[in-house]
């Protein structure tokens, strides 16, 4: 089991980063045939980004349910878009398989949000929780001080 941090945390990043949140929709839950391709080749992205670093992934949390949501963070939108069109990686191939299988015929959506974030231009905070979020991807670090309220971790 992971640590859970009791003590009131944040976390803190010396540059800016990309949040990417990614989910599948499951509308006709009995097209097995059509949604479980897609929902298996999700993991085999993440093992693929996480024995590469490089590529840029720096974290990720994932939930599942008819709508699955996935919550990552990048380091940068040039990380992302390479990897996205990558001929050498998983996702391209799960791209056009997805437009052949489904397309535009409404049996099981996709979706994605991109965000840039500027260094410091962001929040967060963690009490009695695991690595989690930007906690996993930058520093972990305690609230004190000058990061003991949201505006003041905002540096505003």
């Amino acid at each position: 089991m992971s640590k859970i941090y009791t003590e009131r945390m944040t976390a803190s990043k010396d540059e800016g980063f990309v949040v990417f949140i990614i989910g599948m929709r499951i509308n006709k839950l009995w097209k097995i045939h059509k949604w479980l391709p897609i929902a298996l080749v999700m993991p085999k992205m993440i093992r693929e980004l996480n024995a590469n670093p490089e590529l840029g992934l720096l974290s990720q949390e994932s939930w599942m349910g008819r709508t699955t949501i996935m919550l990552q963070y990048w380091k940068s939108f040039s990380h992302l878009e390479a990897y996205a069109k990558s001929k050498n990686s998983a996702h391209l191939p799960a791209w056009k398989k997805y437009n052949e299988l489904i397309s535009n015929n409404g049996d099981v959506g996709i979706w994605h949000e991109t965000y840039q974030v500027k260094k410091g231009m962001y929040e967060c905070f963690y009490n009695n929780m695991p690595l989690f979020g930007l906690g996993k991807a930058g520093k972990h670090l305690l609230v004190t001080g000058n990061r003991n309220t949201a505006k003041s971790r905002l540096n505003k």
